[in-house]
């Protein structure tokens, strides 16, 4: 059994994946083949997570001819999921990108089984000779998003529909109310966990929800569909997400998105996989890494604001700005981080609480 990952061997790995998303990759020879399986737990429609998953994967055909890519979508995690994995293989495929947390134990086996394959898995932490574990920084671009929400919030309240209460999520919600207060430290945000991926009749009840509570600005966060977006939209409250841009929905209100392209990041793994050079590494991937990006910013935002925007951008690509840089104090007041200390990855990695400023307990 692997053990879970420890802040050295995160960080010299990640380095590793970010030094060789800098470079330049070789051509893809006339008799290379690659057949890629990309498993997803929700739909791979226009929108979304495993729509941008799917976005990434396709961006391998650029290497030519001889690259095919399977589609696995809605894949519910457990026994199923195991089965069709094993059989991705059986039908050909060597280069496996398996969409959520869920798949880890089984992708896991499947990578020790088949030394000769590569697998990459969304969100998890498990390591092997040719299994890597990958995620985005997104707290990077919601920290942006929460200056940009507390500029246009009139009540003061913002809200989140949440997908699951786990520390990517959390992380994100806690740099969106930290950006919020470093415009105006009255703001408060509330949230509302629908404990799944995709159920956008729950998605939109939590929306209105938020709304009833005077929020008028909203994060939907991990949700697979527009139904958070559409519900805000129609409401008139400001609203983003991330993974994909959702502009279409909300041609009036959407604030933006904190997007993710996992081209390079694919690219540079399927190159390597085909080369004979791939080594399991875990991946938290950045905006310096070309992986996450803020897009579509609504131009009702401030003038002033943007600027501001801009500024802590350029700080954060330029590794000299963390969101999680203290002092930051807890939902109760106490101190989390001291004045002058940024977190490690390792902390974020495992984050476990909420900023003060967010009135929602966390789900016990």
């Amino acid at each position: 059994m692997q053990k879970p990952l420890d802040r050295r061997s995160f960080l010299k790995s990640s380095l590793a994946a970010g030094t060789a998303l800098a470079l330049p990759l070789p051509a893809f020879a006339a008799e290379d083949t690659l057949n890629v399986a990309l498993i997803v737990p929700s739909p791979a429609a226009d929108v979304g997570w495993s729509h941008t998953l799917l976005a990434g994967a396709k961006a391998l055909e650029e290497f030519g001819p001889g690259v095919k890519i399977t589609l696995l979508e809605n894949i519910a995690e457990g026994p199923d999921a195991d089965r069709i994995m094993n059989k991705t293989v059986a039908d050909g495929n060597t280069f496996i990108i398996l969409g959520s947390f869920g798949y880890m134990n089984g992708g896991l086996k499947l990578a020790k089984a088949h030394p000769e394959i590569a697998v990459l898995h969304a969100s998890g932490y498990q390591v092997a000779p040719n299994f890597s574990p990958f995620g985005a920084r997104y707290y990077q671009g919601t920290y942006l998003m929460g200056m940009a929400a507390a500029a246009l919030s009139k009540t003061k309240k913002l809200g989140c529909v949440g997908a699951f209460a786990i520390p990517e999520l959390i992380t994100s919600i806690n740099a969106w109310t930290l950006g919020a207060q470093a415009v105006d430290p009255s703001i408060d945000v509330s949230v509302v966990w629908v404990n799944s991926w995709f159920d956008p009749a729950s998605e939109q009840e939590a929306a209105k929800a938020l709304l009833a509570q005077g929020v008028d600005v909203i994060f939907s966060n991990a949700q697979d569909t527009p139904s958070v977006i559409t519900v805000a939209e129609e409401a008139g409250a400001y609203v983003f997400n991330l993974n994909s841009s959702m502009k279409a929905y909300a041609p009036k209100k959407y604030l933006g998105v904190v997007g993710t392209d996992w081209s390079p990041y694919f690219k540079a793994n399927a190159r390597a996989h085909l080369d004979g050079t791939f080594a399991g590494a875990a991946a938290w991937l950045s905006m310096a890494d070309k992986v996450v990006y803020v897009a579509d910013l609504n131009p009702d935002i401030p003038a002033d604001v943007a600027a501001r925007m801009a500024e802590v951008q350029a700080a954060t690509l330029a590794g000299t700005l963390s969101p999680f840089t203290g002092p930051i104090s807890g939902q109760d007041g106490t101190e989390k981080v001291a004045a002058g200390v940024t977190l490690g990855d390792d902390m974020i990695l495992s984050m476990d609480w909420h900023v003060q400023g967010v009135t929602t307990p966390l789900p016990k």
